[in-house]
C-alpha cells in the first residue's frame, strides 16, 4: 500500500520536494539544520511571527530583549507587540489571528499592554478579547477607555448582525398551532394536513399530489405575551456567555411581545434591565470574576415574577454554587411548581462543552429543568420552544 505523501491530503496534487521541506520547516521551527531549508522573505517573516509566540517557554517570551537569545517572544514593548499584531493580520486569516491573540494573552501575560490605546487599535476584536477587556475595565486609564468601548462595540455590532434577524424572525413569529390558515407562508405550511386535504388531486401518472389548497399554522405575533428573565453568572469563566447574553437581551427587549429582564450576579445581584437598549453599556456594567451565589440571584428573579405560567427564566451559569445548594434547588422546584419554565444554560458560546458542576446539572434535570450548553445560533429555537410551551430542543452534547 502506497503511503500518502507528507504534507498532502488524499486526492490532492502531490507537493514537490522543495515545497514539502518548506512546510515542514515552518511547522518544526528552529534553525534550518533539521530540514536543510533556509527561509527567506515572507516565509522568514511568518516564521518569526510564530516563533515570537510559540517557541521557548512563556517566561522566555516575556523576557525577550533582555537575554539576547533567539528564543523569541513579544517582550514588554508595546511598539514591538503592535508590529507583531500587524504582521499576523497580514499573514493569517482572521480566525487564526484571534486564536494567536488569545494565546499571546494567556501564554505571555500581555494584559497590561491592552491598557494602551495604540495596542487596542491594532488587535482583531473578538469575543475573547472583549472578555479580557471587561475583566480589566477598572484598570483602564481614561485615554484607553473610549478605545476599549469602540473595540467592544465592534464585536457587539458583529454579533447583532449575525443573531438579531434570526432571533426576531423565530421568536416574533412564534406559531399559534391551534389556528389554521389557507394561505400560509412557506415556512408555516402544515404538510401533513395539506397532503390529506388534497388527496383527491393525486395524479397517478406522475406519482404526486397537486396541492390546490395549502393548510398552515397562523402566526400570533401580537398574541404572544411572555415575561423573560435572563439570569447571568458573571464569573470570569463565563465571559463569552455574558457577551452573547447582552446581545440577546437587547434583541429580546426590542420585541414588544416580550417583557425582558436582565440580571447579572456573582456574590451580589445587579438588575441591568434599564440598560438593555445598549448592550455595550450592559457589558461595561458587568464585573467579571469573583464568587458565585446562584441562590441569591434566583431569589431576586423569583421576587420579580408576577405571572408564573407566562414566565421563562433562563439561568446562564456553570452551576458552581458558592451559596446554599439545597436552597437553590428548592427555589427552582418552587418556580417549576408554579408554572415557570426554567432553563439552565451551562454556556452560551461558540466553544465546545464547558466545565460545569455535574451534580447540580443532574439535580436540575431531575426537577424537570433541562441543563445543557448551546451555541448562540441555537438559542432562538430554544426560546421559541419555551414560548410555545413545546419540549425544549436540547442540543446533542456528544459523549
Amino acid at each position: 500500500m502506497a503511503a500518502t505523501t507528507a504534507g498532502t491530503t488524499p486526492g490532492a496534487t502531490p507537493l514537490d520536494a522543495d515545497e514539502r521541506l518548506r512546510r515542514w520547516r515552518l511547522v518544526l521551527g528552529g534553525e534550518a539544520d533539521g530540514t536543510g531549508r533556509t527561509l527567506r522573505g515572507r516565509d522568514a517573516a511568518i516564521d518569526g511571527a510564530l516563533a515570537a509566540l510559540y517557541r521557548g517557554t512563556p517566561e522566555e517570551g516575556r523576557a525577550v530583549g533582555r537575554t539576547g537569545r533567539r528564543a523569541a517572544g513579544l517582550g514588554g514593548s508595546a511598539p514591538q507587540v503592535a508590529r507583531w499584531l500587524g504582521d499576523i493580520r497580514e499573514y493569517f486569516p482572521a480566525t487564526v489571528v484571534q486564536l494567536m491573540q488569545q494565546d499571546a494573552i494567556t501564554r505571555l501575560g500581555l494584559e497590561q499592554l491592552l491598557l494602551e490605546p495604540e495596542m487596542l487599535e491594532a488587535v482583531e476584536p473578538d469575543v475573547h478579547l472583549v472578555g479580557t477587556l471587561l475583566s480589566l475595565k477598572h484598570a483602564l486609564p481614561e485615554t484607553t477607555r473610549e478605545t476599549a468601548r469602540a473595540v467592544v462595540g465592534k464585536v457587539v455590532a458583529r454579533l447583532e448582525r449575525r443573531l438579531a434577524d434570526r432571533t426576531r424572525a423565530t421568536l416574533g413569529g412564534a406559531l399559534d398551532r391551534s389556528a389554521r390558515v389557507n394561505r400560509p407562508r412557506h415556512r408555516d405550511i402544515d404538510w401533513d394536513r395539506t397532503v390529506r386535504a388534497n388527496l383527491k388531486n393525486y395524479l397517478p401518472e406522475y406519482g404526486t399530489v397537486v396541492p390546490e389548497r395549502l393548510v398552515g399554522h397562523a402566526r400570533a405575533q401580537r398574541a404572544v405575551r411572555k415575561d423573560v428573565i435572563l439570569c447571568i453568572d458573571q464569573s470570569g469563566s463565563m465571559a463569552p456567555s455574558v457577551v452573547h447574553s447582552a446581545v440577546f437581551g437587547a434583541v429580546l427587549a426590542s420585541m414588544k411581545s416580550l417583557d425582558t429582564r436582565l440580571v447579572v450576579f456573582d456574590t451580589s445581584v445587579v438588575d441591568l434591565t434599564e440598560q438593555l437598549a445598549d448592550p455595550v453599556d450592559v457589558l461595561f456594567a458587568t464585573q467579571l470574576g469573583g464568587g458565585t451565589d446562584i441562590n441569591r440571584a434566583l431569589a431576586y428573579c423569583q421576587s420579580r415574577i408576577t405571572r408564573p405560567s407566562e414566565t421563562i427564566v433562563v439561568l446562564i451559569s456553570d452551576l458552581y454554587e458558592g451559596g446554599i445548594r439545597d436552597e437553590m434547588l428548592k427555589r427552582v422546584a418552587v418556580m417549576k411548581a408554579a408554572g415557570v419554565q426554567f432553563i439552565a444554560l451551562l454556556s452560551l458560546s461558540d466553544e465546545g462543552a464547558p466545565a460545569y458542576d455535574h451534580a447540580h446539572a443532574a439535580a436540575l434535570a431531575a426537577l424537570g429543568a433541562p441543563a445543557f450548553a448551546c451555541t448562540p445560533d441555537v438559542f432562538p429555537e430554544i426560546m421559541a420552544a419555551a414560548i410555545e410551551k413545546r419540549p425544549v430542543p436540547v442540543p446533542d452534547q456528544g459523549a
